[in-house]
Order: C-alpha cells, then structure tokens, then sequence
C-alpha cells in the first residue's frame, strides 16, 4: 500500500510541470547573460586589435611615401593619427624608425627613430634585439619600421585580463632612397644617427 502511495507521489511529481520555466530560466539566465557579455569582449578585443594594425600600416605607409624630411610636428601628427584611428581608451604608444643594413658589418643600424610613449629609443645598441623580425634587405637599403602599443582594457569582467597590442610593422621608403630626418626640429625624443653615405 505504501508502495503504491509513493509510486503516485512519484509519478505526480514527474508529471507536474508547474514552475519549470521559472525554473529554468533562473538557472539559464546567467549562464546566457555571461555569454553575451563574453561574446561582446571578445569580439571587442579582435575589433580594437585590428584598429591597431591598420593604425600601424596607414602611418608606415604615409611615411614610404614622403619625400622630404619628417620632424617632430610631423611625427606628433602621425600620433594624433594613431589615436584617431584606434579610438581607444586606454593610452597609445608609437615609435618610428628609419633602420639600414650594413653588409660589411652584418647587421642593422638605426638612421633616425623618434620615440613618443615607449620605454627606450631604437638605438644600434638595441636594434639587435629586433633582428630575427626585420626583413633580409640589400647592403645599405633602408626600412621604415613603425611599432605602436597599446592595452586592450575588457569593459566586462568576463575572466579576461588586460592584453597588451603590440604591431611591428616595416616598409621601404616609395619615392626616395631613404626618408630623413629634419635635424632643425629634433627632441630628447629623438634619436639621430649620422648619415651612413
């Protein structure tokens, strides 16, 4: 008898569906919401990341094609370009470089670097450690090398730390053998080697 009782209570428990939406919907919701909010992020950080790089590339190939010197209003304009384009939130950094190959001595050299946000110059002492990622050139061809750095920041804690968007970006000079640098206008953030003809 018993047995049966509980059989029934079991089987009307089963069949009742009363409050499953509810239910589910409780247990559903935040699941659902963390995965919109994660989507947006991620999503959010490939958009921000690819601003960057076409940042990056529209500033190096402004420079390949000037035919005059560049000073420091000029490299100021191409940080305000920078900043245009990202339309981040967080600061931005950029170095531009005019880098030479020398065959004789077997490596790179600095000609100019102009330096707005980063940690050091490019100098002929530290340009060594970017050799495995600059491109194999001819005996004193130059490359103009842009780097920019920026922190992607998530607007939603969705386990997701800061990441840190670093470009490196290179290109030859178009129209002229080498893009200079006008020493009339050089800062203390600015680094000017002497001309290697």
């Amino acid at each position: 008898m018993q047995t049966n009782t509980f059989r029934t209570l079991l089987k009307r428990f089963r069949d009742d569906t009363s409050g499953v939406i509810s239910l589910e919907f409780v247990i559903m919701m935040p699941i659902l919401f963390w995965t919109f909010m994660a989507v947006y992020v991620f999503f959010d950080g490939y958009r921000q990341s690819a601003l960057n790089l076409k940042a990056a590339y529209t500033i190096s190939d402004l420079i390949s094609r000037e035919t005059e010197a560049i000073n420091d209003p000029y490299v100021n304009s191409m940080m305000n370009v920078l900043r245009l384009m990202t339309r981040s939130g967080s600061e931005v950094d950029l170095r531009i470089s005019v880098i030479r190959w020398d065959q004789d001595d077997d490596r790179y050299y600095v000609y100019w670097s102009a330096n707005r946000g980063f940690a050091a110059e490019l100098t002929d002492d530290n340009v060594i450690d970017f050799a495995e990622r600059l491109p194999v050139m001819p005996d004193d061809e130059m490359v103009i090398l842009v780097e920019t750095k920026n922190v992607f920041e998530p607007v939603f804690d969705v386990g997701m730390n800061d990441i840190d968007l670093d470009n490196f970006v290179f290109t030859r000079p178009r129209f002229a053998s080498k893009v200079e640098w006008d020493a009339g206008e050089t800062d203390t953030e600015t680094n000017v080697q002497d001309d290697p003809a």
